[in-house]
């Protein structure tokens, strides 16, 4: 089975309008930079983006935002992004801060099929509003429930034709997570190549939870904040 795609053109192009879209990364290290600039190009708007950040105000996901195509952030971490900012204080985008550690475990419940999990991080704060708690063995404990999306967008180091992913080094994040949490995953990998050529062992992301690749033919690789010191 190959699971090609002929560009992130094409792979965009089974987005509709108010998708959910998991979107791998750390910052600015390994994100789907092609899956986003083709999205949008395309113009895809009314989106639930699920993503650690929320990009840089020119890169990442900051183009969907200045773009006014996202509706709604599930984010842990928003702060380096002033366009973001903005649309916050003035309400027209939707904002669901979650701590990194439960983010993580909620997308990590979404792929596994677990109905929730009690986790103390949280607890007696805004963020534990509305929700259950409970107190085991005499620790307070939050009720988070998974999260889950209609597509997920992952970036790999290298993909084979039938899905198979590896990643490289701190790229890695979120993307293996969020590969098993999404009914779609494209994957877009830098390095395509046949079915085998990845040692088994090497295999983070096996193929059964990947729909569709597309080889990406650009990156920047930007850094996100650049700190030097004078030698």
């Amino acid at each position: 089975m190959n699971k090609v795609l002929p560009s992130a053109e094409a792979a965009v192009a089974l987005i509709p309008d108010g998708a959910s879209i998991m979107m791998g990364g750390f910052g600015l290290c390994g994100i789907p930079e092609n899956l986003i600039g083709a999205l949008h190009a395309r113009g895809t708007k009314d989106l639930v983006v699920i993503s650690n950040n929320a990009g840089v105000d020119d890169f990442g996901i900051g183009i969907l935002l200045q773009a006014r195509q996202v509706r709604k952030m599930i984010s842990t971490y928003v702060g380096e992004n002033k366009e973001f900012e903005r649309q916050f204080l003035q309400g027209v985008i939707e904002v669901e801060l979650v701590p990194q550690g439960t983010f993580a475990e909620r997308i990590r419940a979404g792929g596994a099929g677990i109905g929730g999990f009690f986790t103390p991080t949280a607890y007696g704060t805004l963020a534990a509003e509305g929700k259950e708690t409970r107190v085991i063995d005499g620790q307070p404990y939050v009720l988070e429930t998974p999260l889950h999306a209609d597509f997920a967008f992952v970036r790999a180091h290298r993909g084979d034709r039938l899905g198979n992913l590896a990643y490289y080094r701190t790229a890695r994040n979120f993307n293996p997570v969020m590969a098993t949490a999404a009914r779609t995953t494209i994957a877009e990998v830098e390095e395509l190549v046949e079915p085998g050529a990845i040692d088994p062992d090497h295999v983070v992301t096996p193929g059964i939870y990947v729909r569709h690749l597309v080889k990406g033919v650009r990156y920047e690789n930007r850094i996100e904040k650049r700190t030097t010191r004078k030698v």
